[in-house]
């Protein structure tokens, strides 16, 4: 059972901007005049939802993503990704839109000082998407139903999504992944010992025990 080392590990990664070393990101690789910044939640980045002065026709709201130190070492993935999220745009979808750069990139790779050593990270920004997450409105089957929808939709239409870099999504040991599942195992000594442990301990076995051995006939 894994001690947590590789929590501390991603926690080292983690990016951890003030809000105006942000502020002063969006102006310097952007191009944005800042109006205000707020932290947004996040797992291993680091995410800001900024405010900016009223431009001609511009939208005034964004937000700043900044890449762990891992993840900043992989910029095909980054690039994957921003061009998934134009393809959706384009293709009618309410996604967000991938800004760029001035020197028009929808990256950039940012070296910050800390002390110790000198730590890189991607950047980017995204228009800001209004909406209320699903956990905190009323659930009813139209709800659901129009999600299931979605998702569908989605899916045929990632379909047809290329791109040369599209490799880069397939990372090995990603716990995120969903046939990664028995890699939540080193992770149960943060339930303690309760009921849920002995739930998640049951779904991770019968997964090793009737799914893993049928992957390779599954649609990814």
């Amino acid at each position: 059972m894994s001690s947590g080392n590789d929590l501390q590990s991603e926690a080292r990664s983690k990016p951890t901007f003030s809000e105006e070393q942000a502020s002063a990101l969006v102006e310097s690789v952007f191009g944005l005049k800042v109006s205000k910044v707020q932290p947004l939640p996040s797992y291993d980045d680091q995410n800001f939802h900024v405010y900016v002065t009223k431009t001609k026709d511009g939208p005034t709201e964004y937000v700043l993503k900044i890449s762990n130190t891992e993840t900043s070492k992989n910029p095909d993935l980054i690039e994957v990704q921003n061009h998934i999220v134009m393809f959706l745009k384009a293709a009618g979808f309410p996604t967000a839109s991938v800004c760029r750069t001035k020197g028009d990139n929808t990256t950039s790779l940012v070296s910050v000082d800390s002390g110790s050593e000198i730590k890189s990270y991607l950047v980017r920004l995204l228009t800001y998407l209004p909406g209320r997450p699903i956990a905190e409105i009323p659930i009813s089957p139209q709800l659901l139903y129009e999600i299931g929808k979605l998702a569908a939709n989605l899916d045929k239409t990632l379909e047809k999504f290329h791109h040369p870099k599209l490799s880069s999504l397939h990372r090995e040991n990603f716990i995120w992944n969903l046939k990664n599942v028995p890699l939540l195992e080193k992770y149960l000594y943060a339930l303690g010992q309760n009921r849920n442990r002995e739930i998640v301990e049951q779904v991770i076995h019968l997964f090793k025990e009737e799914v893993m051995s049928k992957l390779s006939h599954f649609r990814e």
